[in-house]
């Protein structure tokens, strides 16, 4: 009776009512939480959306099959975080450290990528205190570029934590969940890309 009084008080300490572990509840409202910051900056990318009365504009300086490359590194990454978290479960340890590594090489590569192409656009003439499309587009982006950078520091982290036996099968609760924030970002990616490369802008000035 004392063991399953235990077993009972370990349950409800490490589950909530809805039967989902507490740290993967948390992750979820972590996650909804940065739904609302992601929408603001989003929101005000969309708002001054060809508010800018100075180039250059941002049909001056898209490169979009380039950006398109990395969007779809960053997409391939989301298929070998689904693998890396596959290959934990059935306890394969070594396929496990091989596709977590891809998986932020992958990150790697779009943050690199980014990084490019910010420079460009800057020796191109576009700061964040250019205009008004520069202050947005590298608030959101940027911001976007540091959330892959922390995912890849986590990815970093497990494969780390895996060669020391502390994330194995039975264990691995933390690569579940790293792989959500890691979707997350993927995610948000594919709304960033549509909204800022995709829809063309139609020039405006404030107050038309």
């Amino acid at each position: 009776m004392e063991a399953s009084a235990e077993h009972a008080s370990g349950h409800d300490e490490h589950y909530t009512s809805t039967g989902l572990p507490t740290p993967k509840v948390a992750m979820w409202i972590f996650l909804a939480s940065e739904c609302l910051l992601f929408g603001g900056l989003i929101s005000t990318y969309l708002l001054y959306r060809g508010a800018s009365v100075v180039g250059p504009y941002p049909a001056d300086i898209f490169d979009i099959p380039y950006t398109s490359v990395s969007a779809f590194v960053l997409l391939a990454s989301s298929l070998t975080m689904v693998l890396a978290l596959s290959a934990i479960q059935r306890g394969d340890n070594l396929r496990f450290r091989i596709w977590i590594l891809t998986t932020a090489m992958l990150g790697m590569v779009f943050v690199g990528g980014q990084i490019y192409e910010f420079t460009t656009f800057y020796n191109e003439g576009l700061g964040i205190n250019t205009n008004l499309f520069g202050s947005t587009f590298f608030t959101l982006t940027g911001f976007h570029g540091a959330h892959v950078t922390v995912g890849i520091l986590m990815l970093l982290t497990l494969a780390w934590m895996n060669g020391l036996g502390k994330v194995d099968q039975k264990n691995n609760l933390s690569v579940e969940l790293v792989g959500l924030y890691w979707h997350f970002v993927d995610i948000v990616w594919i709304v960033i890309f549509t909204v800022i490369y995709l829809i063309p802008d139609a020039p405006r000035t404030l107050g038309q």
